[in-house]
């Protein structure tokens, strides 16, 4: 079975396309600004073109949202190129994991089903380098430990940027060095290493709080900049919450 995932983010919108269990092509589009669904068609159409994706070959399209103006959007857009109705999947839809919460994010939810279904028989740390920076622990039987949710670094240095008079817009990568001695690299060391710091403790007061040392996957826009950089992140996966969103829609009809 072919379906087409799409998680639906604050900042971007990312799509998988699944042969069974597998995600054999991912692309990303911004998501703002706000499309029409006819602009949403045509732009979706073109990107199928590049990857050679045909339309009547996909048997499901799942869509998991934290941003509802778009949902709907998307969904009018999904029917006219599909002709079938997308399955949408929140963090009400069933799974092995107990969400304990009805303000949960279906992109949490979803983070937490993939890790539950992918790695097994520990506790596990999911974090997402997103809009937002979130931390989310589960159990090995499914029970959702609990959430931590900061600014998200791109969203953090873009508001550092826009509130300073002389602080200039930089490329997010890890500097040279520590200690800066010219404005690019003194923030880029603040950006990384700052945030870098907090991520390490996250992890550590975490592990104390559970009495355990959790199995830690990272996913997100920028998380391939951090995992390279400590030993306490396992596994970089920019594909983690698709795979969540997935496991939660393949069952429906």
């Amino acid at each position: 079975m072919n379906s087409i995932v799409i998680n639906i983010g604050n900042s971007n919108v990312r799509f998988g396309l699944f042969n069974e269990d597998n995600c054999d092509i991912s692309w990303v589009i911004n998501t703002k600004p706000y499309r029409t669904a006819d602009e949403l068609y045509v732009q979706m159409l073109m990107l199928y073109q590049t990857y050679k994706i045909i339309p009547k070959e996909i048997d499901k399209v799942i869509i998991g949202s934290v941003v509802p103006q778009l949902t709907k959007v998307m969904s009018s857009a999904i029917k006219k190129i599909h002709g079938i109705l997308p399955v949408v999947v929140d963090r009400n839809t069933p799974s092995g994991v107990q969400a304990k919460s009805k303000q949960m994010g279906t992109d949490i939810y979803a983070n937490l089903v993939a890790a539950h279904n992918l790695y097994h028989n520990k506790k596990k740390i999911v974090l997402d380098f997103g809009t937002a920076l979130t931390a989310s622990c589960i159990a090995e039987n499914g029970e959702t430990l609990g959430v931590i949710i900061a600014p998200g670094i791109v969203t953090a240095l873009n508001s550092l940027i826009s509130q300073t008079a002389q602080l200039p817009d930089i490329e997010l990568k890890k500097p040279k060095s520590v200690l800066g001695l010219d404005t690019v690299t003194c923030m880029q060391s603040g950006m990384v290493y700052g945030f870098l710091g907090m991520v390490e403790g996250f992890i550590d007061r975490i592990n104390d709080e559970v009495k355990d040392e959790c199995f830690v996957v990272a996913t997100g826009g920028v998380s391939h900049i951090y995992k390279p950089l400590t030993d306490k992140i396992h596994i970089m996966d920019r594909l983690h919450t698709l795979k969540g969103l997935y496991f939660l829609g393949k069952g429906i009809e």
